[in-house]
């Protein structure tokens, strides 16, 4: 296993040995003590989760709060999606700044966001399989979203606006501004000085 960690602290790109001959191939895509060893964490995944999504459907920025909220480890079963992780833990030095990484059945890369991150990913093929493990459960009441368009945050989708596909949820969510208050903008232009 590989690990590369991004430019936002405790966000690791992660990529398996891919061992193939004329049969095909295997790999290891998860073994918790490696993966415990590499980023230094001590985490349990509790809960696996899987979605499929058609071109241009854009999932997300969602994240959970207070005791429930999760570290994700995500990748792509079939297809390719553009995945996106924002920091958004009180006094980081990266708050409000965001990693995107292309995901894909044929890269085999998976990317491990911590708590304290929303989380999104916008699908680039016709169709794709998203595959995620969960830290902790699901809890509805502690779920919270940002609007993925926001201007604020001026993430490049890669796929023209009048084209993505959101959630009626996702696209009446609040601005990133508006969910963590209005310091936002002036700390984002502060941080980009």
């Amino acid at each position: 296993m590989k690990i590369k960690e991004t430019n936002l602290q405790g966000c690791y790109i992660i990529e398996p040995v891919k061992y193939g001959d004329s049969r095909g191939y295997f790999f290891e895509s998860f073994n918790g003590q490696t993966f415990n060893t590499l980023t230094g964490t001590d985490t349990v995944f509790v809960q696996d989760n899987q979605s499929y999504s058609t071109r241009a459907v854009l999932r997300g920025l969602h994240a959970q709060s207070g005791r429930f909220a999760q570290a994700k480890l995500v990748r792509v079963l079939e297809g390719e999606v553009l995945d996106v992780a924002v920091d958004v833990r009180p006094g980081s030095a990266t708050f409000g700044k965001h990693v995107a990484v292309k995901l894909s059945a044929e890269n085999n890369l998976q990317l491990f966001i911590p708590r304290g991150f929303l989380h999104g990913f916008i699908v680039l093929s016709e169709t794709a399989t998203f595959f995620y493990k969960c830290d902790n459960y699901y809890n509805k009441e502690s779920e919270c979203g940002v609007n993925p368009l926001d201007a604020d945050l001026a993430i490049d989708w890669e796929i023209a606006g009048d084209e993505i596909i959101l959630s009626e949820k996702d696209n009446e969510a609040p601005s990133f501004k508006a969910l963590f208050g209005v310091h936002v903008v002036e700390e984002l232009e502060s941080i980009g000085e």
